[in-house]
């Protein structure tokens, strides 16, 4: 009688609903026919959330960024409003059960994070321009809350660290397949190379940087012995277009942080000690800073620019004479570090160095790139540009948040017993140190293409390290 009365229930309610929508349409309120979407997604932020995630991060490669002038607000779609959906889900849900678990906030990545984002608040109070600084808190919260803090949770399920892997791989391998046709018909220039990505991403540095970052884990899911055999042969059939898209993309910085990638990789083979490539690392630091004017002087010397030629490409990193892009990051660099020395605590506020810079250039460092308004970009560096932003804490923070997870994953390498997680663990380190280097000459976690793969390696990284590195053998589900 009960399943009789909720069937006569539904044919009801679903006559209503067509009667409802044939009503609308005809007097030609379309948009009506959004409620079955908005129904569904609500249902899934409540019933599916992990698929929706799962859905984001396969959409981010494809999602096109929209920009609204009349509002000054711009977006990618269908991503970010998503993302926007999940954080406040996440900020709902921390309020109604007041509590959060208690081995994600003790983790050392966690509390590097935390602190880096209460830091942003603060000097969101103490901005020059408070609108613009509270939008790119937001638009950090959104990417935080959704593939970090619900990413953990995501990855509680080991099998979808596979999946997150897969879903962001197979788009990116189409979006570089679709460059490289566009290339083909410019001729495989070095100009066209900076636009030939458009509408998936801004340039070609940002593009570059996204596939050195997946560029270990698509080496690593080719070797790994997890991997299938039919899948295997779609891996190196994408590990060859990676390539291929990797030295067309033209960009120098992506090409080296995949270099520097490569020592790391040796280094954990050969098992040398985190302290002592700290301390290595520190020393080369030291000794760049006490030779610097040799080291310059030496630079100065090196008149390649930009080319075709991928030798003399290589050979413009170092141009620091002639190159105009390379002059223009030195100008950007100097601008910060001069707005540093102004507001040397709180900065001028996060997301404001493009408005602010301008009148800290100087006529002598300008190239033929530099704008008069300096309206053309950010500060070129994910270290530098916070300094300008929000201070000394703004920079360290920041710095504090990548030690963490460099930390955490080599000491998690060093004792995992399960071989795939172990390989899963290696192929993000060394991802995420691509883009470490990298962010020293490009900065890119304001825009969903670097900032989901970004925070949901952390993530991948942070749950492995609380909930899967008791195992051996096998990795149990949850």
């Amino acid at each position: 009688m009960i399943n009789k009365l909720h069937i006569k229930w539904l044919y009801i309610s679903s006559f209503l609903f067509i009667a409802l929508m044939a009503v609308c349409i005809a007097n030609k309120a379309f948009w009506v026919l959004s409620i079955p979407f908005a129904v569904a997604l609500i249902l899934l932020y409540i019933y599916a959330l992990d698929k929706l995630m799962l859905f984001i991060i396969f959409a981010t490669p494809l999602a096109i960024e929209y920009k609204n002038p009349d509002f000054q607000i711009g977006f990618s779609l269908p991503t970010e409003p998503l993302m926007f959906g999940i954080m406040l889900l996440f900020f709902l849900r921390l309020l109604y059960e007041g509590k959060m678990d208690k081995k994600i906030l003790k983790h050392p990545i966690t509390i590097a994070l935390i602190i880096n984002l209460v830091w942003i608040f603060i000097t969101c109070l103490t901005s020059t321009l408070p609108l613009v600084s509270f939008k790119f808190l937001l638009a950090r919260l959104w990417f935080v809350t959704t593939f970090y803090f619900y990413g953990i949770l995501l990855f509680k399920k080991f099998s979808n660290i596979r999946k997150m892997l897969w879903l962001s791989i197979i788009p990116l391998t189409g979006v570089i397949i679709y460059t490289i046709i566009m290339h083909a018909q410019n001729g495989f220039d070095e100009e066209s190379a900076h636009w030939v990505m458009w509408p998936f991403y801004r340039d070609h540095t940002v593009y570059g940087a996204i596939l050195a970052l997946f560029f270990p884990a698509v080496v690593g899911l080719t070797f790994s012995k997890a991997t299938s055999t039919i899948s295997k042969i779609g891996s190196w059939c994408i590990l060859g277009v990676f390539v291929v898209g990797l030295i067309l993309s033209y960009t120098r910085a992506a090409w080296l942080g995949l270099s520097i990638s490569l020592v790391v990789f040796i280094l954990l083979l050969i098992k040398i000690r985190f302290r002592t490539i700290l301390i290595s690392v520190a020393t080369i630091i030291v000794l760049f800073f006490s030779f610097k004017d040799q080291l310059f002087m030496k630079l100065e010397k090196n008149r390649q620019d930009s080319s075709n030629n991928l030798t003399e490409h290589v050979q413009s990193i170092s141009n620091i004479s002639s190159d105009a892009s390379n002059l223009e990051r030195f100008n950007r660099w100097s601008c910060a570090w001069r707005m540093f020395k102004d507001k040397p605590i709180v900065g001028f506020g996060p997301g404001t160095y493009m408005f602010k810079y301008a009148p800290y250039q100087f006529s002598y460092e300008k190239t033929i790139i530099s704008t008069n308004n300096g309206d053309n970009g950010n500060a070129h560096s994910e270290y530098i540009g916070p300094l300008a932003e929000s201070g000394i804490l703004g920079s360290l923070s920041f710095i504090a948040i990548a030690i963490c997870i460099i930390y955490t994953a080599v000491k998690l390498y060093m004792r995992l017993q399960n071989k795939d997680a172990k390989m899963l663990v290696m192929v993000f380190l060394l991802g995420l140190i691509t883009y470490f280097a990298h962010g020293v000459l490009n900065n890119f976690l304001d825009q969903d293409k670097a900032a989901v793969p970004f925070w949901a390696f952390a993530a991948a990284i942070a749950a492995i390290d609380i909930y899967h590195s008791k195992t051996k053998e096998v990795i149990v589900e949850e």
